[in-house]
């Protein structure tokens, strides 16, 4: 029996790497915005509800143009982000309720499958804690701050990480509400939190689990990754 699951998918970045007047997550691929991938993801899996995290100044035409025009029946709550992704996370979090798994996802992220999502949810029963992401490609060298290298991780040990970022929900509300608690003390310290997995890592005794998602599973931040998307699209792979 499935255990309550809901997705918060995140769409209040600004996108400046983009270099366009429009969010990253409205540009429209295949006359579709960007966000309308993501949502139907999750609005065609098992997936029980989704909150969808955006600008105060978006909420209005998410609703009309995306949620509505699109027919996404499975959006529950459309709601105002943060400053930083992680208090839009919060704010995404802190609106669920008698959740058992929560699904984190970035709203530029068009391409996840109904299979990454079942492999998601098969580790987080078990692991209480897993990210989605892909073994890397390249050799990665970690430089000093005058830009020298200095060593060499090992490749197999290296994942580029994607999302979702899959959580039980006790977990990752208690581990989020601790780092809120101490977040001046630790962006102070230089500490920089960029992703889900680094507040569980810090703030639970719990470790998290990597598990396959998909090269084809990008993330939409640069004029070249549209043209990537599209090829996809284009090809017909997803």
């Amino acid at each position: 029996m499935r255990k309550k699951t809901v997705a918060i998918v995140l769409a209040a970045g600004r996108g400046s790497r983009m270099k366009r007047d429009i969010q990253k997550q409205y540009l429209l691929l295949k006359d579709k915005p960007t966000l309308y991938y993501s949502l139907k993801a999750f609005e065609d899996s098992f997936i029980d509800e989704i909150i969808l995290v955006t600008g105060k100044d978006e909420i209005a035409y998410c609703h009309s143009e995306i949620v509505d025009k699109y027919g996404f029946q499975k959006v529950s709550h459309i709601i105002a982000g943060g400053k930083e992704r992680y208090h839009s996370v919060f704010c995404g979090l802190q609106v669920l309720q008698a959740c058992d798994y929560v699904f984190i996802h970035d709203g530029a992220r068009p391409f996840v499958t109904e299979e990454i999502l079942e492999r998601a949810y098969a580790a987080v029963q078990k692991d209480r804690a897993c990210v989605v992401g892909m073994p890397v490609k390249d050799t990665i060298k970690l430089a000093d701050e005058d830009g020298y290298a200095q060593t060499t991780p090992r490749r197999d040990l290296l994942w580029m990480v994607q999302t979702p970022q899959v959580f039980a929900f006790p977990l990752i509300f208690s581990a989020y509400h601790k780092f809120l608690q101490q977040e001046r003390e630790l962006l102070a310290q230089g500490v920089k939190i960029t992703d889900d997995a680094m507040v569980a890592e810090r703030f639970s005794n719990v470790r998290v689990r990597m598990v396959e998602g998909s090269y084809e599973n990008i993330k939409i931040t640069t004029p070249e990754d549209l043209l990537i998307a599209e090829a996809f699209l284009n090809a017909g792979s997803l």
